[in-house]
C-alpha cells in the first residue's frame, strides 16, 4: 500500500548507500527469510483470519468488528514497516516483488467484499476500487519493457484515503461518525477514479515513448550494417582492382623484355647476311 513493493526497498542486510539505490548484488544475495518478507508474509496469513473476524455472527457483533478493525489495522502498519525495513536495510527478493503487492490488494479487497456483501458498502464502489488497482498492475506489466511507472503522491493519497475509509466502515460507527466515513469513502472513490486515469496516461506515453525509441535503435542499426556492407564492397572491389593491374604491368614488361633482348641478335644476324653476299660477289 506504500506504493513500494517490499521487496523492492529491502537486501542483504547492509546499510544502502546514499541515495537509496540498490545494486544487483543486493537483490542478488537477500535471504528469503528477512525481517521485510515475514512482515508480507504475515499480512497474507491475517488476510483469512481477518475475513473470519469480520463475518463472525452475521458480521454485525460490534466487538468482533472491533476485533476485525485491529487486524486490518495491523496488516497496514505492517505494509508500512516492511516497506521502511526494505528500504533501510536493502532486503530485496523476488518473492517480496511478487508477495507484496498481493497482500495489499488481498487485505484490501477482501475487505471490500465483505463489507459489500454486508451490505455495508454499494457493490459499485467496490467494483471501482478493485477494477482500478487490478488494471493498474496489468497495465504495469504491459509497459514495464519500456520503463517502470513511479508512485505518485496522488497515488500515495489514495492508498491513505482507501485505508482510512475500509478501516472506518469495518468499524460499528453511528451517527456523525457514520456520516464523515461515508465522506471519506467518497473522497477515496474520487482518488482512486482520477489516479487511475493519470496512470493510463503516463502508461500509454511510455509506451509510445518506448517505441519510438525501439524504432529509432532498429533504423540506426541497419543503416550501421547498410554502411559496413557497403565498406566490405568497396574494400573487395579495391583488392580486385589492384591484381588486374599488377597482372597488366607484368604483362607489358615481359613484353617490353622480350623486344628488348631480341634486338641485339637479329642485328647480328641482318650483318652475317651482308658479309655471305659480299663475298660471294
Amino acid at each position: 500500500m506504500t506504493g513500494v513493493p517490499a521487496s523492492a526497498a529491502g537486501g542483504s542486510g547492509a546499510t544502502p548507500a546514499r541515495g537509496g539505490k540498490l545494486g544487483a548484488a543486493a537483490v542478488n544475495q537477500a535471504s528469503l527469510w528477512n525481517i521485510a518478507n515475514i512482515l508480507t508474509m504475515a499480512r497474507l496469513v491475517l488476510v483469512p483470519g481477518f475475513v473470519v473476524l469480520l463475518l463472525h455472527d452475521g458480521g454485525y457483533d460490534p466487538a468482533w468488528r472491533s476485533i476485525a478493525w485491529a487486524a486490518f489495522a495491523i496488516a497496514m502498519i505492517t505494509d508500512v514497516f516492511d516497506g521502511h525495513l526494505a528500504r533501510k536495510y536493502n532486503l530485496v527478493t523476488d518473492f517480496g516483488k511478487i508477495a507484496d503487492p498481493i497482500a495489499d490488494k488481498a487485505i484490501m479487497g477482501a475487505a471490500l467484499i465483505c463489507l459489500s456483501y454486508l451490505g455495508d458498502l454499494p457493490w459499485w464502489v467496490t467494483g471501482v476500487i478493485l477494477f482500478r488497482e487490478l488494471g493498474i498492475t496489468l497495465m504495469r506489466f504491459w509497459v514495464i519493457r519500456h520503463g517502470v511507472i513511479p508512485a505518485s503522491r496522488g497515488g500515495k493519497m489514495k492508498t491513505l484515503a482507501q485505508g482510512t475509509a475500509v478501516g472506518m466502515y469495518v468499524l460499528a460507527l453511528t451517527g456523525p461518525l457514520a456520516t464523515l466515513r461515508f465522506w471519506v469513502m467518497a473522497v477515496a472513490v474520487v482518488l482512486t477514479v482520477v489516479t487511475g486515469l493519470d496512470y493510463v496516461r503516463q502508461a500509454v506515453v511510455l509506451r509510445r515513448q518506448g517505441l519510438r525509441a525501439e524504432k529509432a535503435a532498429a533504423a540506426h542499426g541497419a543503416a550501421e550494417h547498410a554502411e559496413a556492407a557497403l565498406e566490405s564492397a568497396k574494400d573487395e572491389g579495391r583488392a580486385v582492382g589492384g591484381g588486374s593491374r599488377g597482372v597488366s604491368h607484368g604483362s607489358s614488361g615481359g613484353e617490353t623484355a622480350g623486344t628488348a633482348s631480341a634486338g641485339p641478335g637479329d642485328a647480328d644476324r641482318v650483318s652475317g647476311n651482308r658479309g655471305a653476299a659480299e663475298a660471294e660477289r
